[in-house]
C-alpha cells in the first residue's frame, strides 16, 4: 500500500477510501466540547459545505483550466429567440460579399441637387394656392415633332444660369428624356411633369404645368394618362412633315376629352424649311399653309361627328391659337410678337397689324394699307406673312450663315443682339444661329400668352372635368365640391400614372387634387379601379409620408396641394394601386365612387410569352411583373391556363422597353421569351342554322338560343362610348334605332354586353315569349345567371379561348319544369353551365370566324424606294391603300393596312429593302376576319412550310390551342344536348373525312 501514490501528478487524492468519517469527528467533537457549544452548534447551522455554493447549488470538485474557463455567456443564453448554425464550408459565393453594398441605379440621370432658378420654390407654392394663375397643359404631337425640345425652351427660362445649364450649345438638352433608353433611343418613353413658373409678355407670373408626352404611337398610353390630368394641349406638329395620321389620332383624342378640352397649336421646326428643304420664302409660306389648312379640315370632319363648335376649334394666326416655333434653335413667336417689331415703319397698331399678316393679304406701298389683291403697278409685292416674317427670318439665318464676324457684328447690331467674342467662335454654324435667333425672338413668353388666353384655368374646365371622369353621383357634396374646386371641400385626389423610385424599391403616385387640400400625415382611403359601393374590397387606408412637386429630373417637398394642382404622392400607398385611383379621407363616410379608368385610343396587339431563366427566381419575375403593371398604363401582365406569363403590349418598341425593365429594373433577373403572337377574337358570319338549346344537370331548365353577326358599326360605337352598358335603357334604345335601325322592341330588350359589361362588343337580347306570370317571374330568376353565362362564354369562346367580338345572342326560349318555390332548382350553379354551352353552340352553328388586329402602317420613303415598300408589304399579306407625295418634301407617304401577326421585324425589313430611306410607324386600326374555315379538319398542316392563306384560320386555331395547352381538336359535339343533331354532326364530320 505504501508503495501506491496517494495523489496525482495535479495534486488529486488518488488512494483508497478512508474508514474514519472526518465530518462525523468533527460533528461529534463540536456538540460535545466543553466550551460553547450552543455557539458551535449555531456556527455549525451557519456553515456552507465545501461542495456547494452559498444559495447551495452544487459545486465541481475538479481543477478547471484557464483555456477551459467560461468568461462569456453563450450567444443562446444571450439571444434565446435565434437559432444559431454552425457550418463546416462556406456556402456562399466568392463573386457574392459577406456584407452586400448598397445597391444604387445610374439609370436615371437625376440632378444632385435642386437647381437654382430665377424664382423662389416659396413663390410657385403661393401661385398654387390661385386656380386661375394655374394651367395645366399637355405637350403632345408625332415623332420627331420637336415637343422635347419645345419643353427644353420653356424650362431653360427658369434656371438662374442658364449658360452652365445649357452647356454646349451643339448638343441638345432634352430635359425630360432622363431615362437611360431614352438618351440611348433618342426618343421619349415615358410621360414627364414640370411645373414652371413663366411670365407672358406683360410680365405676369403664371403657374405652368406641363407635361411631355411620347410621340412614338406605341406610347400612346402615355398621352392618354397625361391628358387625364390635363385642363389644354400644345399639339406640336412639324411644319416639314405636316399632318400624320398619328397626329389626326391625337386631335380625335383630344375632342373626345370634352368641349372644354381646348387646345394650341405649334408649327415646329420651322427652321427645316429654310436650312434642310432650302424653299423660297413664297414657297415656305405656301407649305405652311396647306399644313394649317389639312389640320382646319381634319378639326372640322371631327367637331361635326361629336357634335362640336368647329369655331371653337379651328386654329390660325390671327385667331391667337396658333404659333411657330424652332425647338433645335431655341425660338417662339407668334404674328403678335413678330408684329411688335413693326409699329413706327407701318401706320398700324401691333394688334392691328398682325391680324393682317396671315392669307391673301398684300401692303399697299403707297398707301400703308392691307389690301386683299395684290395691288398694280408696284411690281412683284409679297404676302404679308411673307414679307414682314418670312423674309426678316431668312435674312437673320442667312447673314448668321454666310457673314464674316465682322460684317456680321454690324448687321446683327442694327437689330439689337450683340454678342460675346466667345459667341462667334463657337464651335460650329448650330452653335452661333442659336445664340443668335434665341436671343432675337427672346423668350417663350408669346407662347405663354396664348396658353393663359385660349386654354382653361383649373377653374374653369372643373365641372367638364368632373362630368367626364367622376363614375359617382353628379349631384353629391363632393361633386358639387369638385365642380367648384373648393379647397376647404372634401378631399378628393385622382392619380393616373406611377413613377418609380430611383432605388426601385417601389413606385411614387402622380395625379391631380380635384377637391380639399391634400397634406403630409393626412389618413387617407386609396379606392383601386375594381372598387364599387356593393364590394369595397379593393380599397385601403394609408398614411401621406410625403408629397412632391415633380420637376422630372428632381422634386421639390412640400408640405400640402391645394385643389387644381399636380402632386407626386410618397409612401406606401402604391401597395394598393395597379393603374390609377381614387384618395379620399378616410373618415369620409359618404357614398364617394371611384374616378373611371383610363379608356385608351388604341389597344394591345402583341402579346409575348415570359419565364426566368433560373426557375427559382420565378418569384421575383414575378414581382417585377408587377411592377410592370404599375409602370405601363396600358400594359396586361395575366397567367393563362397553361401557367404562362403572357405580356401584352401595343408593339415591338413597348414590349422591348418593358422586356428591359424587367431584367435591368424590377427584376434584375435574365428572362427567356417566348416568340411574339397576337391576341385574336372570335365571331360569326351567319345566322345560326338551326335553335340550339341546353338543359341543366337537374333537368329543370332548358335554354333555347341563336347567335347572328352584329350590325355593322355597333362595335365601334361601344368601344368609343357612344353608347355603353352604363346608358340608361330608354337613351340606348333611341340610339340603337336611329343609327342602326333597330326596332324599339328590340333595342329595349338587350339584357346586356359582354364580355366586358360596359364596353363589350357583343349584346344578348331576350327575344322569348312569356306571356303568364309564372313565366315572367322564371325569368326574371335566371336573368343574372344568363347574364354570367353570356359573359363569360364572350371572354373565352369556343375555337381557341380568345375574347368574343360582333356577335349578337337571341334568348329564343326558356323551359323550366318543377321549379319549386323561390325556384330553388334555378340557382346560378345550374344556369350559368348551361347558358354557356348554349351560347357556345349557338355560335358554331352560325359559320364561326377567327379575328385578327390590322394595323394602320404609315411609311415615309423617296420616291424611287416606293416600289421597294409595295414589295415589302406584299409579302406580309399588307395591303396598300394609297400613296401620295408630302407636299414641299422629296418624300411620298405610303398608306397600308399589314395585320399585326405579320409586323414583327417588319421595320427592320422595310429598312434593308430601302437601304434605310424607309421609316414606317405602325398603330392598331381595326379588326378584320382571317381568312379559311377554323373549324376544316381536311386541311393538313405541314411542319416548315408556309400555309395558305385560305389555311390560316385552321393554323392559328391549332397553334393557339396548342400553346395554351386545350387539345388541338374543337369537339363542338360535347356542347349539343339533342342526341338527333349530335348524330348528324357526326355524319357530316364522316362525310367530310371520306371526301378528303
Amino acid at each position: 500500500m505504501s508503495d501506491q501514490p496517494l495523489y496525482d501528478e495535479f495534486g488529486n487524492y488518488i488512494g483508497p477510501d478512508s474508514d474514519v468519517d472526518d465530518a462525523s469527528d468533527y460533528e461529534s467533537s463540536a456538540g460535545g466540547s466543553e466550551y460553547g457549544g450552543e455557539a458551535a452548534a449555531a456556527a455549525s447551522q451557519e456553515a456552507v459545505p465545501m461542495d456547494t455554493t452559498e444559495d447551495g447549488a452544487p459545486v465541481e470538485q475538479r481543477i478547471v483550466l484557464a483555456e477551459d474557463k467560461k468568461h462569456y455567456p453563450d450567444a443562446d443564453e444571450v439571444y434565446p429567440e435565434a437559432e444559431v448554425v454552425f457550418q463546416d464550408e462556406d456556402t456562399q459565393p466568392l463573386t457574392q460579399p459577406i456584407i452586400a453594398p448598397t445597391k444604387t441605379f445610374d439609370f436615371d440621370k437625376l440632378e444632385k441637387e435642386v437647381p437654382e432658378l430665377v424664382y423662389d420654390y416659396h413663390f410657385l407654392a403661393g401661385l398654387m394656392e390661385h386656380p386661375s394663375l394655374i394651367r395645366n397643359v399637355a405637350v403632345v404631337g408625332g415623332l420627331h415633332s420637336g415637343k422635347t425640345l419645345l419643353c427644353d425652351l420653356l424650362v431653360s427660362h427658369t434656371w438662374a444660369d442658364r449658360n452652365k445649364k445649357l452647356g454646349n450649345l451643339d448638343k441638345e438638352v432634352k430635359y425630360t428624356n432622363f431615362r437611360g433608353d431614352e438618351i440611348a433611343r433618342d426618343i421619349t418613353i415615358k410621360s414627364t411633369p414640370l411645373s414652371l413658373v413663366l411670365t407672358d409678355t406683360n410680365e405676369k407670373n403664371y403657374l405652368i404645368n406641363v407635361v411631355d408626352t411620347p410621340g412614338h404611337p406605341n406610347f400612346q398610353d402615355e398621352v392618354t394618362a397625361a391628358l387625364r390630368v390635363s385642363d389644354g394641349a400644345i399639339l406640336v406638329v412639324d411644319c416639314v412633315m405636316g399632318v400624320t395620321d398619328h397626329t389626326k389620332r391625337l386631335v380625335k383624342h383630344m375632342l373626345s376629352e370634352g368641349p372644354k378640352m381646348k387646345f394650341v397649336v405649334v408649327l415646329s421646326q420651322l427652321d427645316r424649311l429654310v436650312v434642310e428643304l432650302r424653299l423660297p420664302p413664297e414657297d415656305a409660306y405656301f407649305k405652311l399653309r396647306y399644313v394649317i389648312q389639312e389640320l382646319n379640315s381634319y378639326i372640322r370632319e371631327e367637331c361635326e361627328l361629336m357634335g362640336l363648335d368647329k369655331d371653337d376649334y379651328v386654329v390660325s394666326p390671327i385667331r391667337g391659337n396658333l404659333a411657330f416655333a424652332s425647338g433645335l434653335y431655341q425660338f417662339v413667336f407668334t404674328t403678335y410678337s413678330f408684329a411688335k417689331y413693326y409699329p413706327h415703319q407701318v401706320n398700324e397698331c401691333a394688334r392691328r397689324l398682325a391680324r393682317g399678316m396671315w392669307g391673301d393679304v398684300w401692303r399697299d406701298k403707297k398707301t400703308g394699307q392691307f389690301v386683299k389683291s395684290p395691288p398694280k403697278d408696284q411690281g412683284e409685292v409679297q404676302r404679308t406673312f411673307v414679307e414682314f416674317f418670312l423674309v426678316p427670318l431668312y435674312k437673320m439665318i442667312g447673314h448668321t450663315i454666310g457673314e464674316e464676324q465682322e460684317s456680321l457684328q454690324v448687321t446683327l447690331g442694327d437689330v439689337g443682339i450683340y454678342l460675346s467674342q466667345k459667341d462667334y467662335y463657337a464651335k460650329s454654324t448650330k452653335s452661333l444661329l442659336k445664340k443668335v435667333l434665341s436671343q432675337f425672338f427672346g423668350g417663350p413668353q408669346p407662347l405663354i400668352d396664348q396658353i393663359v388666353a385660349k386654354l382653361p384655368s383649373p377653374q374653369e374646365n372643373a365641372a367638364n372635368k368632373i362630368s367626364k371622369i367622376y363614375s359617382g353621383n353628379q349631384t353629391s357634396q363632393i361633386a358639387d365640391d369638385m365642380r367648384n374646386l373648393r379647397a376647404n371641400g372634401e378631399l378628393l385626389v385622382h392619380t393616373s400614372k406611377n413613377y418609380h423610385r430611383s432605388d426601385m424599391s417601389g413606385f411614387d403616385l402622380f395625379g391631380r387634387v380635384m377637391s380639399g387640400t391634400l397634406r403630409v400625415g393626412d389618413k387617407v382611403k386609396v379606392l383601386g379601379e375594381r372598387y364599387t359601393l356593393d364590394d369595397p374590397e379593393d380599397s385601403k387606408v394609408e398614411t401621406i409620408e410625403q408629397l412632391w412637386i415633380y420637376e422630372g429630373r428632381y422634386r421639390v417637398e412640400v408640405s400640402h396641394v391645394p385643389a387644381g394642382n399636380w402632386v407626386l404622392i410618397g409612401g406606401s400607398l402604391d401597395s394598393a394601386v395597379v393603374k390609377t385611383s381614387t384618395i379620399i379621407a378616410a373618415d369620409n363616410t359618404d357614398d364617394v365612387e371611384i374616378c373611371r379608368p383610363l379608356k385608351f385610343a388604341t389597344t394591345g396587339s402583341v402579346k409575348i410569352a415570359c419565364e426566368p431563366l433560373n426557375p427559382s427566381e420565378l418569384p421575383k419575375m414575378l414581382e417585377g411583373l408587377m411592377k410592370i403593371d404599375r409602370s405601363f398604363p396600358l400594359v396586361q401582365c395575366k397567367v393563362e391556363e397553361s401557367g404562362e406569363h403572357v405580356i401584352i403590349g401595343t408593339g415591338e418598341l413597348y414590349l422591348d422597353v418593358i422586356l428591359h425593365d424587367l431584367r435591368k429594373l424590377y427584376g434584375d433577373i435574365e428572362i427567356k421569351v417566348s416568340d411574339p403572337v397576337v391576341p385574336f377574337c372570335e365571331t360569326v358570319i351567319e345566322t345560326s342554322q338551326f335553335k340550339c338549346s341546353a338543359e341543366s344537370t337537374n333537368k329543370q331548365a332548358k335554354l333555347y338560343m341563336i347567335a347572328e353577326p352584329l350590325e355593322k358599326g355597333i362595335a365601334e360605337a361601344i368601344e368609343s362610348g357612344v353608347v355603353t352598358g352604363l346608358t340608361p335603357t330608354k337613351e340606348r334604345a333611341d340610339i340603337f334605332g336611329k343609327q342602326f335601325g333597330w326596332d324599339k322592341l328590340a333595342a329595349r330588350n338587350i339584357w346586356a354586353f359582354g364580355a366586358d359589361p360596359i364596353h363589350g362588343t357583343n349584346v344578348i337580347l331576350n327575344e322569348t315569349l312569356a306571356t303568364d306570370a309564372e313565366a315572367r317571374n322564371s325569368l326574371n330568376l335566371i336573368r343574372d345567371s344568363v347574364v354570367s353565362g353570356f359573359q363569360w362564354a364572350t371572354r373565352e369562346g369556343p375555337l381557341c379561348e380568345d375574347n368574343v367580338r360582333n356577335v349578337k345572342f337571341k334568348l329564343l326560349d326558356v323551359v323550366t319544369t318543377n321549379v319549386t318555390a323561390g325556384g330553388i332548382g334555378l340557382g346560378s350553379g345550374q344556369i350559368i353551365p348551361v347558358a354557356r354551352r348554349v351560347a357556345y353552340s349557338s355560335m358554331l352553328m352560325a359559320t364561326p370566324r377567327l379575328m385578327e388586329p390590322m394595323m394602320f402602317a404609315e411609311i415615309d420613303c423617296p420616291a424611287d424606294c416606293v416600289s421597294a415598300v409595295y414589295t415589302v408589304l406584299s409579302r406580309r399579306r399588307g395591303h396598300v391603300l394609297k400613296d401620295v407625295p408630302r407636299p414641299g418634301t422629296p418624300l411620298f407617304c405610303v398608306y397600308a393596312y399589314i395585320p399585326s401577326i405579320e409586323t414583327f421585324g417588319f421595320e427592320t425589313d422595310l429598312r434593308t429593302h430601302t437601304s434605310g430611306q424607309a421609316f414606317g410607324t405602325t398603330v392598331f386600326d381595326h379588326w378584320s376576319v382571317v381568312p379559311g374555315d377554323p373549324l376544316d379538319s381536311s386541311i393538313i398542316l405541314r411542319p416548315l412550310e408556309p400555309a395558305p392563306q385560305p389555311h390560316l384560320a385552321r393554323e392559328f386555331v391549332i397553334k393557339t390551342r396548342r400553346r395554351k395547352g386545350i387539345g388541338e381538336d374543337i369537339n363542338a359535339h360535347k356542347y349539343f344536348d339533342d342526341p338527333e343533331l349530335v348524330q348528324r354532326l357526326q355524319a357530316e364530320d364522316a362525310t367530310a373525312a371520306d371526301v378528303f
